[in-house]
């Protein structure tokens, strides 16, 4: 059946982490990441991604990305970055979940376990911005510019921990 969802990995954070890694990306199937009410223990902070090479987080400068940030408070603009050590998902968000400051999203992952290939990604997210308590969001894309088989991701904040949230990987068939 096209379009189903078979799921790979998942984890739920309850208690502080630095990081999520989610492995088990085996095959050149297009993979999608949901997460859903994450939130950083401190305020003022970007989610970020990189993607994991035999399980381990790849941190080298290969990491272009661009989105249409969606602002409901005022204009929309672009975003761009090359040469980064990760790929952005959510930028400044906040960390108080009585605020429903969290972080919401889906990224679709392509070519990943391809060795020629590059791994690009499309991604629509969500937030509640701490700043002016407005809707923001992003959609847009990144690639991971190194031929290698990708079979994970890796997801943390700039700065602090994951302080909860649950994060999905799934095949897409």
């Amino acid at each position: 059946m096209a379009g189903q969802l078979i799921q790979v990995a998942t984890t739920t954070v309850t208690s502080a982490v630095a990081s999520v890694t989610l492995t088990g990306i085996d095959s050149d199937d297009v993979y999608m990441l949901a997460f859903n009410q994450v939130i950083g223990s401190s305020g003022n902070n970007n989610l970020e991604m990189r993607v994991t090479e035999s399980g381990t987080p790849n941190t080298t400068s290969n990491y272009d990305w661009a989105v249409k940030k969606l602002d409901a408070t005022t204009t929309f603009a672009n975003q761009s970055v090359t040469n980064l050590d990760h790929f952005y998902l959510n930028i400044q968000v906040g960390n108080d979940p009585a605020d429903f400051e969290e972080n919401e999203g889906i990224v679709y992952i392509y070519n990943a376990n391809n060795s020629s290939e590059y791994t690009f990604i499309s991604q629509e997210t969500v937030y509640l911005n701490p700043f002016t308590a407005g809707l923001n969001g992003g959609q847009g894309g990144g690639v991971f510019t190194s031929a290698s088989a990708v079979n994970g991701v890796n997801l943390f904040f700039s700065s602090g921990n994951i302080a909860s949230g649950t994060f999905t990987l799934y095949k897409v068939l």
